[in-house]
């Protein structure tokens, strides 16, 4: 799907408050409710809208670490890893990387207790290193990061 300004848009709308209604979103691009709605379910379909979320304070729910592990595996069969990772709900973000180490985890937690055992866990499947956040900086959208047009 070819996006156009109008979906640019509409996205950094959504992306700003997702709940907004279709008739105050089209009032800020001059458009109807229903054209924004015939777009917004366009977007949906194509698979450029994958899903709708929350942006919660992780502090207030007791996750007060966060931290950035650098998995180097044993072995070149990585399926048990991926998942593993996958049923880990302490494991918020998992990409595959190339250069230093083979995958980069972000993991929230409410302990230190609680990152130890996880971690004691990771040992099974290869070695690692590990760093801290001691502070958030910046959190954005992805769209952020998406060309203009």
């Amino acid at each position: 799907m070819q996006l156009d300004q109008t979906d640019y848009q509409i996205l950094r709308l959504l992306t700003e408050n997702s709940r907004i209604q279709w008739k105050d979103l089209g009032e800020q691009i001059y458009m109807t409710g229903q054209a924004v709605g015939n777009r917004i379910k366009k977007l949906e379909e194509s698979g450029v809208i994958t899903s709708y979320s929350l942006i919660i304070d992780e502090m207030k729910l007791g996750l007060s670490y966060t931290a950035f592990v650098i998995i180097h595996m044993k072995t070149a069969n990585h399926d048990s890893f991926i998942l593993f990772i996958i049923d880990q709900n302490e494991v918020v973000e998992a990409h595959r990387i190339s250069g230093e180490g083979c995958y980069h985890l972000t993991i929230k937690v409410s302990s230190q207790d609680q990152l130890n055992l996880f971690l004691d866990k990771l040992l099974n499947y290869g070695n690692y290193s590990l760093n801290l956040s001691i502070q958030k900086i910046k959190q954005s959208s992805t769209l952020t990061a998406a060309p203009k047009e």
